[in-house]
């Protein structure tokens, strides 16, 4: 069945990537889904590509092998050069990793990095989760309480307050990766200030983030170089990923210490600024939704964890962490959505214009945590669905339950109006997050 063209438009295109458009990008992408669902736009950066909206072209658009993950198929000008991307990889030598390869090769180091990233590992890991959740918060809850009770008896009269993105959202998936990772814990400060430069996209200083990239690419490999001398004959319970990466190429499976260190990159960039995100946007709407919230909050308290389930996943729908999919560039003419598109063209698919599509989702613009027809894009569909998904659910989840739990009188302490949202064409999440909370007793929660 051929595509349907879309109606002609109606008003100018709406205005993209400005602040105003950041801070609630929604009535743009309804715009273009229903005037232009595959539309041309010139970036931030100066690289023209292809805007996907609608659910079912994106879904199709993601496992098309017509459209390649590989820059090098990128039909680029000169000025356009190494504008795709994560900022910096290419100079650091960390491009051969999921995020920008195609099969065969992409089928052979997913393979490596699943045996290496089981669910099983990621139950496991689901204690660590929470003693990193609980230690934050108690952290921020003694830090921000400006007038609470000095008395040792922890009546918790006073009114704590926090930024919600820098004491928690950021640093809880930091860690938790670092741990999985196998960075030892007098490095992972280290980390945080690297990965802190990385998700500004711009707001630090010029070419900051570059050199973040090359100085946790120079330590991944002198790390991966350290385990690799150090690697037991046999594995230890609870090994870490990237002495199973290593384990891994050293049984015939050819992964070069260089994919090994891009891996690792990539498992820790894409597994920290998500969650980060999930966090972040999640806990802001719980806090604008009273109704929803309260909804969860009884749900937990009964010890029933079914709406924190489906909540998280609305929550991945409603207001996601990955606001358009990682670059695709088309290896030939392909039509998407009635849209030709020519070789060597970049296409961005917008998963979160998809995920609020009417044609797919009823009352879309609605955020209701028992949602149960929930087939949301916010990963990725076909060969390159997020690797790291399991994790990031389950550090979402333990977040949230145990925040609101916690803190049950948690609440915004700022007009949603001022907010600011991260500058960044790929990733969507909170500058801040000022909150207000009424501190626990000791030993609460």
């Amino acid at each position: 069945m051929p595509d349907q063209s879309p109606p002609a438009p109606q008003g100018p295109t709406p205005e993209l990537f400005s602040w105003e458009f950041a801070a609630d990008p929604y009535p743009a992408y309804a715009w273009l889904r229903e005037h232009a669902p595959v539309h041309r736009t010139k970036l931030p950066s100066g690289v023209e590509a292809w805007l996907v909206t609608r659910y079912a072209d994106a879904r199709r658009t993601l496992a098309d092998n017509r459209l390649s993950k590989n820059p090098a198929h990128h039909d680029e000008p000169a000025h356009a050069k190494g504008r795709t991307g994560i900022p910096g990889e290419r100079q650091a030598d960390l491009m051969t990793h999921l995020l920008n390869i195609d099969p065969p090769d992409h089928t052979r180091l997913r393979r490596l990095v699943s045996k290496a990233f089981t669910p099983r590992r990621v139950a496991e890991f689901a204690p660590r989760v929470q003693e990193l959740t609980d230690d934050l918060i108690d952290r921020f809850t003694a830090n921000g309480n400006d007038s609470g009770d000095d008395s040792g008896s922890g009546s918790g009269t006073g009114t704590g307050t926090a930024d919600l993105i820098h004491d928690f959202a950021f640093p809880l998936p930091i860690y938790a990766i670092c741990d999985l990772l196998g960075v030892p814990r007098e490095d992972q400060d280290d980390f945080r200030d690297w990965a802190g430069m990385m998700i500004r996209h711009g707001g630090g200083p010029r070419g900051g983030v570059a050199r973040s990239v090359k100085k946790m690419r120079g330590y991944l490999a002198e790390l991966i170089h350290r385990k690799r001398e150090a690697l037991p004959a046999e594995p230890a319970p609870g090994e870490d990923l990237i002495s199973g990466l290593i384990r891994a190429s050293d049984h015939g499976e050819h992964l070069t210490e260089n994919e090994a260190a891009a891996m690792a990159f990539i498992l820790l960039f894409a597994g920290f600024e998500t969650t980060v995100n999930l966090i972040g946007n999640g806990t802001y709407a719980l806090l604008t939704h009273p109704e929803e919230r309260e909804r969860l909050q009884r749900a937990l308290a009964a010890g029933d964890r079914g709406l924190l389930e489906t909540g998280v996943e609305e929550l991945l729908r409603y207001d996601g962490p990955v606001e358009l999919a990682t670059w695709r560039f088309a290896t030939e003419p392909v039509v998407i959505g009635g849209q030709r598109v020519e070789t060597g063209d970049p296409v961005l698919v917008v998963l979160a214009a998809a995920d609020r599509d009417p044609e797919r989702f009823d009352g879309p613009d609605t955020l209701d945590l028992a949602r149960r027809d929930n087939q949301h894009l916010g990963y990725g569909h076909g060969i390159h669905y997020c690797l790291g998904a399991p994790l990031a659910r389950l550090e979402g989840q333990t977040a949230l339950a145990t925040l609101l739990t916690r803190l049950p009188d948690l609440r915004l302490a700022a007009d949603p109006a001022e907010l600011r949202w991260r500058g960044g064409l790929i990733m969507r999440g909170l500058r801040t997050l000022p909150v207000e909370f009424s501190p626990p007793r000791r030993g609460q929660g």
